[in-house]
C-alpha cells in the first residue's frame, strides 16, 4: 500500500469514526451519516473504506 493511498485511508477512517460517535450520541440521524459517509469516500476514494462502509448511497 502506498502512502498516500494509506494517507487517504486514514483520514476517511478518522472522519467516519467522528461520525459514528456523533450518530452513537444521537447527534446525527441515520440519513445524515449516510450522506457524511457518502461525501468523505468521495472526497479521500479509500480502498478499504468504501468494502466496510455501512450504507449504499453514492452520489
Amino acid at each position: 500500500m502506498s502512502e498516500t493511498v494509506f494517507n487517504a485511508e486514514l483520514q476517511y477512517q478518522t472522519a467516519i469514526s467522528i461520525a459514528k460517535n456523533l450518530r452513537s450520541q444521537g447527534l446525527l440521524t441515520e440519513e445524515e451519516y449516510a450522506i457524511i459517509d457518502t461525501k468523505l469516500q468521495a472526497e479521500f476514494e479509500p480502498s478499504l473504506g468504501t468494502l466496510l462502509s455501512e450504507n449504499d448511497w453514492t452520489l
